[in-house]
This record gives structure tokens, C-alpha cells and sequence, in this order.
């Protein structure tokens, strides 16, 4: 399970390799209503969301509700969902996972489009955003859980991972060799509804406002040109 981390013990940890701790319950959201007098989108609009062509990443880079809020924030990311994958068996729960003993990476799987953020700046926000160089731990959190993986979905992406790798490791870019694990997509299976858009729906918990708020913060500064509007 993660561990919770007290305010007070917040300074030791690096920022880009915190860990999460055990969420509050986010409250359940039904649909909210389109206020009076908005416009609907368009047909149009519409039409040119079904034309885009999307592609796949899979990252998993320590708790994903940092991820998560990390990649919802760079310009051509269409969707991004919490979730597990790399594991033994099927529908894992989180419970089950963070055990350690299923094999399940904690992972985001997103949706983007090339034409807006190609892939390699999604590694580029993917390495810079985490320690890759700690086998199996992220901060506070340790586990095989928590490892830092790169599922690729084509051999396009293998490569272009797997180039950065080396590229990073040969400009000595971190102080130890990378250990990110790069391997073929398996299959992805969402995590429960109160993981998902978790720094969005708790901006006010504990853990958002200590870890979470100040990360995106640095990210925001150094991806400013990359980030939606």
C-alpha cells in the first residue's frame, strides 16, 4: 500500500520522484448539466475529433495519480486513464496490485495526437518528470508496482524509446544508469473510478497541495510552450 507522508517529512523527498499516499475517497460526480444559454458544440467540431488520428502511449513512472495530472496538462493529450498493466492476472484490483505480487506496473495510458505532441516529447516529459534510475521505487513507494516502465505499441515507439535511453544514458543525463524497463503493450486494465482525474476532483486533500500542486508547478514552468491552454 502507499505509505502516508506527513508534511513535516515532505522536505527530504526529490520532486520528481515522490511517491502517493493512501487516497480520501473522492465523492462520486454525476453528470453536471450545460448551463443556460451555452453554446453546444458544433457538428463540425465534432467531425474533426472522429478525423484525428490518435495514437497510444503507456507510461508508468511510481503513483500514477502524479502522472496523470502531469500528462492531462500537455497540449495534444486527448485522454489520459489510471490504471495497471504488465501483470499476471486478469482484473487485478488495486488491493491485489499493491501487493507486489501480481506483476502489474501502476501505469497511465493515454490518448494523443501526433500531429499536436509527438512521441518523443511525451519521453521527454516521461524522463524528466521521475527518477528512471531507481529499480522498483519511486520515492517512499517501493515495489515492482512502482517501476519505471515504457509499454510501447509499435515498433516505431521501441525504437524511438530505446534511442532516448541510450541518448540520456550516454550524455550521463542522471547520475546512475537508467533502469527503465521497455517493453511490448500488454494488456491495460483501468484502475477504479476514484483513482482517475485524482489531483483534479482532490485539489484540496492533503497530498495534492503538499506534493502533487507544487510538481506541476516546476513542470508547468519548464513545459510552458508544450501545455494547454
Amino acid at each position: 500500500m502507499k505509505t502516508l507522508i506527513s508534511l513535516s517529512s515532505l522536505s527530504f523527498l526529490f520532486l520528481f520522484g515522490l511517491a502517493c499516499s493512501l487516497p480520501e475517497l473522492s465523492r462520486a460526480l454525476g453528470p453536471q448539466p450545460t448551463p443556460q444559454g451555452e453554446e453546444k458544440p458544433k457538428k463540425d467540431d465534432a467531425k474533426k475529433n472522429e478525423d484525428k488520428k490518435l495514437e497510444t502511449a503507456t507510461f508508468g513512472s511510481g503513483c500514477f495519480w502524479c502522472t496523470e495530472a502531469v500528462f492531462q496538462r500537455i497540449k495534444g493529450v486527448e485522454k489520459v486513464v489510471s490504471g495497471y498493466s504488465g501483470g499476471r492476472i486478469k482484473n487485478p484490483t488495486y488491493e491485489q496490485v499493491c501487493t507486489g505480487t501480481t506483476g502489474h506496473a501502476e501505469v497511465i495510458q493515454i490518448q494523443f495526437d501526433p500531429a499536436v505532441v509527438t512521441y518523443a516529447e511525451l519521453l521527454e516529459a516521461f524522463w524528466k518528470t521521475h527518477d528512471p534510475t531507481t529499480l522498483n521505487r519511486q520515492g517512499a513507494d517501493v515495489g515492482t508496482q512502482y517501476r519505471s516502465v515504457i509499454f510501447f505499441h509499435s515498433d516505431k515507439q521501441k525504437a524511438e524509446a530505446e534511442k532516448y535511453k541510450t541518448k540520456l544514458d550516454e550524455a550521463g543525463a542522471f547520475d546512475r544508469k537508467i533502469v527503465t524497463e521497455i517493453s511490448p503493450a500488454e494488456v491495460f486494465y483501468p484502475a477504479e473510478d476514484y483513482h482517475q482525474n485524482y489531483f483534479n476532483d482532490n485539489p484540496g486533500q492533503g497530498y495534492c497541495r503538499a506534493v502533487i500542486a507544487p510538481k506541476l508547478e516546476k513542470f508547468e514552468k519548464a513545459f510552458k510552450d508544450k501545455l494547454k491552454k
